[in-house]
Formats: structure tokens, C-alpha cells, sequence
């Protein structure tokens, strides 16, 4: 997916404020990278847009939540400031400002009672920026952080050297959390004295961007790989974190869904899309004539067999001159057939009559029978109604019907021919 990445200023946004942004089609390679206003920054058709708040303008802080604030779904409008008044207490003795005053997010996939990364900027410095993204016609759907802190399971210490030739700086991001430091023999000796003091396992990475390269080879010797900001900002737009949290949730999920209608537009309309719409229309028009060849198909095999079947009646039973319900009048043929041979069928009285003494021989005799249009009707036979729902199962399945009319016992077949 095409995302444009814009790293945030650590000033106010203005119109000529110059901002770093990065647009890149699958997250690893920087297709372009510039480095103007607002105005003027690249603009994609569908791409997501992502913020990145530099180090300098966040401070991380580690506390334990305690339980059940990290209830299921806790994130919910009902649900977060609860959390944020949690946060408050928490840090209150640890920031420099107020906690009003301040944006905090938590770590991806926190737990309750664990010590858990929270990020901590200014608030009106990211309303501001989300604001001016927004009326550039960039709102951003992500905020993640320039830097995080590292698993302490990684055992992995990673300093960026950035800045330029007269102001480079040094980004340390570890399990310890984030750390900027100006490029001395005071902050290297310093590092160095941590990572000799670490454990035999503890990896040091040290990524220098272009322009200080030669700076941090001559401070960390044959340690240092080259890392350009286009990729320190992909990296971090692929990061889990998001920083809409809490007062920006409800913003950031309405920008996901302008985000999404935009690019749905744009698919019904963007050039850039006209062979997916033609490719889609097309698969479109032969399923749909696919359908209705198979629908042909077994609409042609059906009138086959009904043919077949008819076919079958007037050869079997020549007397039948139009065939109306071939089943129903072949049922009819059959037992009119076997009435005339005296052979008993299944409509007769003597035949309801075997059934009914097969599945309940132990029924006294009746003191009336009555037998009219293919029901039998015998009465005195004092049936109660469990006794009955156990002959009515067992007559059922040999295709018959019994039901109580008063004393009386009716007995016809269920699907008369």
C-alpha cells in the first residue's frame, strides 16, 4: 500500500514550515523523499498518511498499571478516561508540565499490573500538526513515534547518529527507552561504559545517516552502518505503535474512514484504476453468463427427465391420454390397477387396518368403524394420548396419518395418490 510518512517538526506548524516526508509503495524502498511545506508535500491518490513525531518532541516513561485497567476493550469512548485519569496519577511527580497539557499514549498491547512504555508530548504541538495536515488535504491516519523503546527480551542497544556536521546528535533506543545525547567523548565514553558493563550477549547497533557518517566512524570505529532518514521514518511508520489514543482516538478513527471513502472514490474514478475496473466488470459478465449457462443446463436436463417420466406413464398405462402430474396420476393408475386384480393397496380399509394392528396389536377392537374418501375412522377404541403419539410415530412411517377426534380415531395416508 502507497504511504506517504511526514515527520513533524519540532516547531509550530506554518505556512512555510519545511517538513521531511517520505512516500513509499510497499514500506521498504522511498520511491521519493523531499523536504518542503505543507503545500507541497507529495500527494498520492488512496495512499495512508502517517505522522512521525521526532525524538526530541517525545519523553517516555515507564509505569505498572494496576488491575482491571486494562480491561477488554478498555479504549472505547466510555472506557478511556478512565485510563487517562489512571496515567495522570501515575505520572503526575514525573512530568515537567502538566499532565493537562501533555498527549500520552501507552505501549501496543499493554497488560495490566506490568510495566508498561508510555509516551508523553505536547498536546497543542500535535493538535496543531494534525490540524495543518488535515487542511493541506493530508490528514494523517497514523501517529507512531520517531524511536521507541526495545523489548528487553531483544538484549539489543541501537544509536542513530543524526543531525548534521556541526549538530550531530545521538538517538540511543534500548529496553532503558530513549535517549538523545549530543556526539562527545563524554556521551561515548559514557555509552561505551554501558555497553561494557552489559551482558555477553547485549548486541550495539550504530546507524549513521550520510552526513555524519565520517563523525560516527571516527567516535564508534568500524561499528557503523549507514541508515538515511527515509528509512529510519519507514521503519518507524511500520512500527505497532500509534499515538491516537485517548482525545484522538475518536479523530483518528474518522480519518481511517474519510481514508477509506477517498480511496473507494478513487476506485470508481482514478485513471490509474480503469483496467481493475474493466478487469472487475469482466469477471463480472462471465460469472453471471456462467450462471445462466448452468442454469440453462439443468433447467434442459429437468425438462428431460419430466419428459422421460411422462413417456414412462403413457407407455405403462396407454389409457392415459394427457399427462398432467405424471407421479400422482401413475399413484392413481397403480391402485386403481390393483383394485381391479383384488390385490389389498394401502388406501384401502383393510389395509389401513393391517397397519394399524402391525404397530399396535394390543388395541381392543372398536365398537364403530366408519371408512369414507380414503379415511377410516374407528371409534371406542380408548387411546390415550401418549398411546398415540407412539402409534401416530410408527404409522408415519409407513406413510399414514392418525390423529384423536374426540373418542374417535382418525387414519388416512398422508400423501393420498
Amino acid at each position: 500500500m502507497t504511504t506517504l510518512i511526514v515527520t513533524l517538526a519540532a516547531q509550530l506548524p506554518t505556512a512555510a514550515t519545511l517538513c521531511d516526508a517520505v512516500l513509499t509503495h510497499d514500506g521498504s524502498v522511498a520511491v521519493r523523499q523531499v523536504l518542503v511545506p505543507l503545500a507541497l508535500l507529495p500527494v498520492a491518490t488512496g495512499a495512508e498518511v502517517v505522522a512521525v513525531v521526532p525524538s526530541s518532541s517525545l519523553s517516555w516513561h515507564r509505569v505498572e498499571l494496576p488491575r482491571g485497567t486494562l480491561d477488554r476493550g478498555f479504549f472505547q469512548e466510555s472506557n478511556a478516561p478512565r485510563l487517562r485519569a489512571v496515567l495522570d496519577g501515575l505520572l503526575e511527580d514525573r512530568l515537567l508540565d502538566e499532565p493537562a497539557q501533555l498527549h500520552l499514549a501507552i505501549e501496543p498491547q499493554a497488560k495490566a499490573q506490568t510495566k508498561v512504555w508510555v509516551a508523553a508530548c505536547e498536546r497543542a504541538w500535535l493538535n496543531a500538526w494534525l490540524a495543518a495536515l488535515a487542511q493541506a488535504g493530508r490528514p494523517a491516519s497514523r501517529i507512531v513515534p520517531e524511536l521507541a523503546p526495545l523489548e528487553a527480551s531483544m538484549r539489543l542497544t541501537v544509536l542513530h547518529v543524526v543531525g548534521t556536521s556541526d549538530d550531530p546528535k545521538i538517538l540511543a533506543s534500548s529496553a532503558n527507552g530513549v535517549t538523545q545525547l549530543p556526539v562527545s567523548a563524554a556521551a561515548v565514553a559514557l555509552l561505551a561504559w554501558h555497553d561494557d558493563n552489559a551482558n555477553d550477549d547485549a548486541v550495539v547497533i550504530v546507524l549513521a545517516e550520510p552526513g555524519v557518517a565520517a563523525i560516527a566512524e571516527q567516535n564508534f570505529k568500524d561499528r557503523v552502518t549507514l541508515q538515511t532518514s527515509a528509512q529510519r521514518a519507514m521503519a518507524a511508520a511500520r512500527s505497532e505503535w500509534d499515538l491516537a489514543q485517548f482525545d484522538l482516538l475518536n479523530t483518528r478513527q474518522k480519518r481511517i474512514q474519510k481514508r477509506f471513502s477517498k480511496g473507494f472514490l478513487n476506485l470508481l474514478h482514478a485513471p490509474q484504476w480503469r483496467a481493475a475496473r474493466w478487469a472487475t466488470l469482466l469477471l463480472v459478465v462471465v460469472n453471471v453468463m456462467g450462471l445462466q449457462a448452468w442454469a440453462w443446463q439443468e433447467q434442459s436436463a429437468l425438462s428431460a427427465k419430466r419428459v422421460a417420466i411422462a413417456n414412462t406413464l403413457t407407455s405403462t398405462f396407454p389409457d392415459v391420454r394427457v399427462v398432467v402430474d405424471a407421479p400422482l396420476q401413475m399413484a392413481r393408475a397403480v391402485t386403481d390397477l390393483q383394485r381391479q386384480s383384488g390385490v389389498l393397496t394401502g388406501a384401502d380399509m383393510e389395509g389401513m387396518l393391517v397397519r394399524l394392528q402391525s404397530v399396535a396389536p394390543e388395541l381392543k377392537a372398536p365398537t364403530a368403524i366408519e371408512f369414507v374418501a380414503g379415511e377410516l375412522r374407528l371409534k371406542g377404541l380408548g387411546i390415550s394420548n401418549n398411546a398415540l403419539a407412539a402409534i401416530a410415530t410408527k404409522l408415519q412411517a409407513q406413510g399414514y396419518a392418525a390423529q384423536l377426534d374426540g373418542d374417535t380415531l382418525v387414519l388416512k395416508q398422508a400423501t393420498s395418490p
